[in-house]
């Protein structure tokens, strides 16, 4: 071997998703083809951007993505003219996969049902590998625009790939795949032209493919967002939704329309029907395409605020320069008004299918929570998303919203009150709910990691605050309702006590009229983090600066009825006290303060009891 060639490990994880990709997604080996053409298209669109600021980096008069198959030498050849990689950029892009989710991806392509796997190629950006399926050597020969030098990646997809320099007269990339015996189809013109149109039809990239040394027309490419809703079919709509969304499922909305007047844009944006794998964890940026007079700008234009960041599609303006930078995006008015144009036409969009309960049911389960960070990054939507949102509630079976709530709020109650958790389900048996429930009133059960913050923020809907109810003293005495049962018992000494007994663990104790079966219960103090976000900031090994908690007891409970009548005499009040305030944090989600101590307190107590 050259001792110019280099040879690198791709590494266990990429590996074990190449074996994926080639045995799992076997019956839907068409799909490697739609994902190299797109990959190509994307870089001619690329290099023409950064054209614009850098004259040396112009496309070729007649840019286009070429295919060609060699029936003779079993290879099949997709050429761009495009923006290039250097060998950092191979190594980085086609050596590894810098990003997270392999095993995720592993995890779905075996649950799936067969009908579904080839989705999870443009979900999981796996694109590129899906060649091996029916290659079984892939050369990469790139020259990044603007080098002198090319270099060559290769690999047969197991294990390791190799990195060489190379030769190539122009700027882009040639992908040869060296076919399998069992894909010659891949290598007849005809299949290849029928599989561009169905699935990259609508790329604006001529691309064509040869056939007897003529290189003939493949896709359409006209910009299908310019064109009237009337000539568009539903079909039309799909085909291009899993391109621009890099997706095979149906969009669950679809949204064409052309804007005139004081600003002129056309687009064509689309909510997916399932929630996609996020490539880069983290990623909170809307990548809805820019383009200026049909020609691409960038996807990093933030046309929709990061909450909407799960729609996909285009806008088109006639009225930026072709040649507008990165920098005057930033600063121009003329985008702002755009991205306020776009926004109010999603929400509105989203407020007409909220109509259908359970067409917009399937809509919140995939991207309720990434929606529900509006309420507490945007003010000036903020009233607007709220009405949007849904929750499980105590008193309702499935979603209900915060209209509906209103609607049946208790003659009295002064509050939309919610409950703050990791799990729904848990927070449905949650004693803090039982002094609600005796008087009949709802309380919102909210489960998603940002149901910590967004509350707070919003601060009130139509008037009505919305409070915690882990959060201060609720006071539900002027709702009508079941009254608590039992006689209660005179705790004044024994609060002095416990409050004694737990000073450093509790900044109160007072008795409370909303528990109903538990003897006691956590609050937080009326002003600050409630307990969810208590416990949110302790896993981030961060100080919440909220004090100490509050114990609530319930003075009809048998246990602190016994408690408050021997508190004078009783001698092992502090070790009770604190199991008192271990079963109080148990019940709410929480570790005991000392989990081996409770253990025995508890082996103990039930000893006790049995003799």
């Amino acid at each position: 071997m050259s001792e110019t060639v280099e040879r690198h490990e791709f590494g266990a994880e990429v590996g074990r998703l190449l074996d994926l990709v080639v045995h799992a997604l076997y019956s839907e080996r068409e799909i490697f083809l739609r994902e190299l053409v797109a990959n190509a298209a994307d870089a001619v669109d690329r290099r023409r951007f950064e054209a614009l600021s850098d004259n040396q980096l112009g496309l070729p008069a007649e840019a286009r993505v070429r295919v060609v198959p060699d029936q003779a030498a079993r290879t099949l050849t997709i050429s761009d003219p495009g923006i290039g990689m250097d060998k950092a950029d191979l190594a980085q892009h086609l050596g590894t996969i810098a990003r997270s989710g392999t095993l995720a991806f592993a995890k779905s392509l075996a649950e799936a049902p067969p009908g579904d796997k080839p989705s999870l190629i443009g979900q999981f950006g796996v694109g590129f590998y899906s060649a091996f399926m029916v290659a079984d050597r892939i050369e990469v020969t790139s020259r990044r625009a603007g080098r002198e030098e090319a270099w060559v990646w290769a690999s047969e997809g197991k294990g390791d790939y190799t990195l060489a320099p190379g030769a190539r007269a122009e700027a882009g990339t040639d992908i040869v795949l060296h076919m399998k015996p069992d894909a010659g189809e891949f290598l007849e013109p005809h299949r290849l032209q029928a599989i561009i149109r169905k699935w990259a039809d609508h790329i604006t990239i001529p691309i064509t493919v040869a056939r007897d040394g003529v290189d003939e027309p493949a896709n359409e490419g006209t910009a299908l967002w310019r064109r009237p809703k009337a000539e568009v079919t539903e079909a039309q709509y799909e085909e291009f939704y899993r391109h621009v969304a890099h997706a095979f499922d149906k969009p669950w909305a679809t949204l064409h329309w052309r804007a005139e007047g004081a600003l002129d844009f056309s687009a064509l944006l689309f909510i997916p029907g399932m929630k996609p794998f996020e490539a880069v964890e983290g990623e909170r940026e809307s990548r809805v395409r820019l383009h200026v007079r049909r020609m691409f700008i960038t996807d990093e234009a933030g046309l929709l605020p990061p909450w909407l960041r799960f729609v996909k599609g285009v806008v088109d303006t006639e009225d930026l320069p072709l040649n507008v930078s990165r920098e005057m995006l930033q600063a121009t008015p003329l985008l702002a008004r755009i991205r306020k144009a776009v926004t109010g036409r999603v929400l509105s969009e989203l407020k007409a299918k909220a109509r259908d309960a359970e067409g917009y049911a399937a809509f919140w389960d995939s991207f309720g929570a990434v929606l529900k960070e509006g309420v507490w990054e945007d003010g000036e939507h903020a009233k607007d998303i709220a009405a949007l949102l849904r929750f499980r509630s105590s008193a309702v079976e499935g979603w209900t919203s915060l209209p509906d709530y209103l609607a049946r709020m208790k003659e009295g109650q002064e509050a939309i009150y919610v409950l703050v958790g990791d799990d729904a389900a848990a927070l449905a048996n949650s004693p803090q709910l039982e002094g609600f429930r005796a008087k009949g009133v709802e309380v919102l059960l909210l489960s998603d990691g940002i149901d910590a913050f967004w509350p707070d923020r919003l601060g009130a809907f139509e008037g009505k605050p919305i409070r915690s109810i882990t959060q201060g003293s609720v006071d539900l005495s002027k709702i009508a309702g079941q009254a608590p049962e039992g006689e209660a018992a005179d705790v004044a000494m024994l609060l002095g006590l416990l409050k004694d007994a737990l000073r450093e663990d509790v900044s109160e104790v007072r008795a409370t009229d909303r528990l109903v079966e538990s003897a006691a219960v956590l609050a937080a103090a009326q002003y600050g983090p409630d307990l969810q976000m208590q416990r949110m900031l302790r896993r981030a090994g961060r100080e919440s600066g909220a004090g100490l908690p509050v114990l609530e007891i319930n003075p009809r409970h048998p246990w602190i009825r016994s408690l408050a009548g021997t508190a004078a005499t009783e001698t092992a009040l502090k070790e009770k006290a604190g199991l008192l305030l271990d079963l109080a944090r148990v019940q709410d989600g929480d570790s005991p303060r000392d989990p081996a101590a409770f253990a025995r307190q508890v082996a103990a107590a039930l000893a006790a009891a049995a003799g």
